[in-house]
């Protein structure tokens, strides 16, 4: 069994100053076992109690317990006994191993390597009933792929994923989307590190919804046509919608035989209603 770092003794609840705002409903809560690979331990209690202080919450008055081995390796049949035992032993609902690339020495971009871990992955989780959470890297310069393709490695990873949470800095935003296996995916969350006593932690930013560009030729045709003061000539309208001469040509046609639009010698205006 893997050596645990012993929980901090729950606060007073009769003390008024220690008192904090009551937690977020949980329908089904219970304990959570964590394996931080890349910090030293006064980092990872750092980084709890700043993501509990984001929450109203006391990292004492939660069931998070914490793996102090120096090392957890997955490709080692020693190490996966270990973790089995103590995930058998305490019976979290939830483990997370931070990162993926600091539980093994295998080839990354190898799917015949990747795939045995993953699968003792996915073992551990049906025999124990705990919902697994690894957190894993993305290729460098891979800002603008797909997310799931984005992921380092074998393309096994993105596979085996239940549900897949991304997070990606676009500018000065970092967004957070989601892809799941058997569900629709959430809106993307834009989200601001915040200071919130001495440490940090990831909150939501409630922004308005924007809206979309158009996203059909004809879209854009009847938009710009739409906040021009007059009646548009080719060459500007084709600058405003950015499509190809020819596939604007044969949009124009089609609206105005539709009588959507009207051509003149001037250029091309939405037809009166």
């Amino acid at each position: 069994m893997l050596q645990i770092l012993p929980r901090p003794r729950p606060r007073r609840r009769g003390c008024r100053r220690n008192r904090v705002p009551a937690p977020l409903h949980c329908p089904r809560a219970g304990r959570v076992l964590l394996y931080a690979a890349e910090d030293a331990l006064h980092i990872v209690r750092r980084r709890l109690e700043g993501i509990c202080t984001a929450a109203g919450v006391a990292l004492a008055d939660l069931d998070v317990q914490v793996i102090t081995a120096p090392t957890v390796r997955l490709d080692l049949e020693a190490d996966r006994r270990a973790l089995d035992e103590t995930v058998a032993k305490l019976q979290p609902r939830l483990l997370v191993l931070d990162p993926f690339v600091r539980l093994h020495r295998i080839d990354e971009n190898a799917s015949g390597e990747v795939a045995p871990l993953l699968a003792y992955l996915r073992e551990l989780q049906r025999r124990h009933g705990v919902a697994v959470v690894v957190v894993h890297h993305a290729k460098k310069g891979a800002g603008r792929i797909r997310a799931g393709q984005a992921l380092r490695g074998s393309s096994e990873f993105h596979a085996w994923g239940d549900s897949n949470l991304y997070l990606r800095r676009n500018g000065d935003d970092l967004t957070l989307t989601a892809e799941h296996r058997a569900a629709p995916a959430m809106p993307t969350v834009t989200l601001e590190l915040a200071q919130r006593a001495n440490a940090l932690a990831l909150e939501v930013i409630d922004r308005p919804p924007q809206t979309p560009p158009p996203s059909s030729v004809d879209e854009r045709i009847t938009t710009a046509l739409t906040d021009a003061a007059g009646p548009l000539p080719f060459s500007e309208l084709r600058g405003l919608c950015r499509v190809r001469t020819a596939s604007l040509y044969e949009r124009l046609a089609a609206l105005t035989t539709a009588g959507r639009i009207v051509k003149s010698e001037q250029g091309y205006r939405l037809s009166p209603r």
